[in-house]
């Protein structure tokens, strides 16, 4: 016999799983407790198991209902986001766009594309945000942006990665490092003069770095870290640093000082990808800015070391 579980119930049940308690829940939702407690049990009845193991101080999660968490926060993460989108096809050309990116994407790829896209949607209001990679990865998990063009930090199996660019690594130094005395790429084995500044371990640039440059020692050594190009480049403007990054990373850089070198002998690339959550269909709105970003790109010269990936 099937029973039928309501989108109520699942709302209920994440609500009392976030807090682990049923009065909170029904704070949340605007709810008596009661009423609350009404809708869980009607569910757990729907499903024929126990989903809470309740104490006098907490409500705790049955093994069940753990492994049921992901799938009830996808359905109803994905039914909003529906909802959402056809509200937005119902405004017309109004509404907002929520989006998160590296900082050399946002200075590179989208504010050049914003002018012609503001054309097409003058009442669309957009928000960027540039977040550490692992945060960027969990707001597209959780609804929280329409999408995201960011490197892969965790590669997560609910999320879609559709490469946009690749760009090799190289090494960023001052022009009174012996780096700037020849010409062309450099190897790691070059890096042997001066103070490295690396990249924390949560922003895409780092963990890249710990996962793929392990063959360099100074990597594994002392030394100081930021978690921003805009920090990097002031402290490399000083002399006597050096860092290893993107070549469109770089493309950031304001100090005239600053040269920038590819690496080889093992070389090494990332790819910024359109990061997207299948069960969520893009807005025309959203659809359109990437189209937008797409065709700028293929309309101008790339930087040295950033090749423009065909979509897919």
């Amino acid at each position: 016999m099937r029973h039928n579980v309501t989108l109520k119930q699942l709302r209920c049940f994440l609500a009392v799983a976030e807090t682990g308690s049923f009065t909170a829940a029904a704070l949340r939702l605007c709810v008596t407790q009661s009423a609350l407690t009404a809708t869980v049990q009607q569910f757990e009845e729907a499903v024929g198991l126990k989903m809470f193991d309740r104490t006098t101080r907490r409500v705790n999660l049955t093994d069940h209902a753990v492994r049921f968490l992901p799938e009830a926060e996808r359905v109803v993460n994905g039914f909003d986001s529906a909802v959402s989108d056809l509200q937005a096809f119902a405004q017309g050309a109004s509404g907002h766009l929520r989006i998160c990116a590296a900082a050399s994407v946002i200075s590179q790829f989208l504010m050049p594309a914003l002018p012609r896209f503001r054309e097409t949607y003058p009442g669309i209001t957009i928000s960027l945000r540039n977040l550490a990679a692992q945060q960027t990865e969990r707001l597209v998990l959780e609804g929280a942006v329409d999408f995201a063009i960011d490197s892969k930090y965790q590669g997560h199996e609910d999320l879609d990665y559709t490469p946009l660019v690749a760009d090799r690594y190289g090494v960023v130094f001052h022009r009174d490092s012996p780096l700037a005395e020849k010409e062309g790429p450099a190897t790691w084995d070059d890096l042997t003069w001066g103070k490295y500044v690396g990249f924390s371990a949560d922003t895409g640039i780092g963990r890249y770095l710990r996962s793929h440059a392990a063959h360099w020692p100074v990597l594994g050594g002392v030394h100081d870290e930021v978690e921003s190009t805009a920090y990097l480049f002031a402290m490399l403007a000083r002399g006597g640093y050096y860092s290893v990054l993107p070549a469109l990373a770089y493309q950031r850089n304001e100090y005239p000082d600053l040269l920038f070198r590819e690496l080889r002998a093992p070389d090494l690339s990332r790819e910024l990808c359109v990061i997207t959550r299948p069960l969520r269909s893009q807005s025309a709105s959203a659809q359109r800015l990437l189209g937008i970003v797409r065709e700028t790109l293929a309309a101008q010269p790339m930087p040295p070391g950033v090749l423009l990936l065909a979509a897919s």
